[in-house]
């Protein structure tokens, strides 16, 4: 009877853990799926026949792939972009319902002006026509916007609009600001994966990889689907010259 004592299951458990002292680990949430792949090249010597006579081990590599449905700013910033996080987030307010006033001042002021970050434009909500943005004294099918304050005409008296805008929350949330660094800069981190087999308790098998760095993070939205990001990564040896470990019940 064959030993089922490290069979897995599931999508099992993605740790990233950044480098440097007193880094926070970061899990990936809700997990797709993880793939790893380990490869070498080989080099091969022939004499006069077929098959080779003699194989050799060359360049090897470990590449990984996650999938997880949580979008997870710090994850992002630790395994990928590498810049300094901040607390707080920019919202975005799409199509906010307004109305253009029947008496002067012609304005509309938007729900979070008081946190007003930018404008991303006005729309008639009957029509959905474009309004156009000016600095000041709009016209009809024009408007101007200071300080989350939206002016209108007053041949726009009346009218129902859609207001779209960016505003900021201080509390809550994570902003990190992309900037351009130098070639070769990236972020490495440790990776630690590990499944468990639900039929046996405490059995699981795991693999954990020192030094790893993402060259790649997708981000894809479809109708009537959840976002699944995905991210690459590829293992390098620390400063000890190990890769990783591996670690199995069996």
């Amino acid at each position: 009877m064959s030993n089922t004592t490290s069979v897995a299951f599931g999508s099992g458990v993605l740790i990233a853990t950044p480098s440097g002292a007193n880094a926070t680990p970061v899990q990936f949430g809700a997990v797709q799926d993880v793939t790893l792949d380990i490869s070498f090249s080989s080099k091969q010597l022939f004499g006069q026949y077929q098959f080779p006579i003699a194989l050799a081990r060359g360049e090897g590599k470990i590449t990984g792939k996650a999938k997880f449905a949580n979008i997870d700013g710090p994850l992002f910033n630790a395994c990928f972009f590498g810049q300094t996080l901040n607390a707080g987030q920019k919202l975005w307010a799409y199509n906010e319902a307004g109305a253009v006033p029947s008496s002067s001042p012609y304005t509309y002021a938007t729900a979070n002006a008081a946190n007003f970050d930018g404008d991303l434009g006005v729309v008639y909500a009957a029509s959905g026509l474009a309004l156009t943005r000016v600095s000041s004294a709009p016209a009809v099918g024009q408007y101007s916007v200071s300080a989350g304050v939206y002016t209108f005409s007053s041949g726009d008296a009346g009218k129902a609009v859609l207001v779209s805008y960016s505003y900021t929350q201080t509390s809550g949330g994570s902003r990190a600001l992309i900037v351009n660094k130098a070639m070769g800069t990236a972020p490495t981190f440790q990776i630690d994966f590990y499944q468990t087999n639900p039929n046996i308790a405490g059995a699981q098998w795991s693999l954990r990889l020192f030094n790893c760095v993402s060259n790649k993070l997708s981000i894809a939205s479809k109708t009537q689907d959840f976002v699944v990001p995905e991210l690459d990564f590829e293992a390098l040896a620390n400063a000890a010259n190990s890769i990783g470990e591996i670690n199995t019940a069996v």
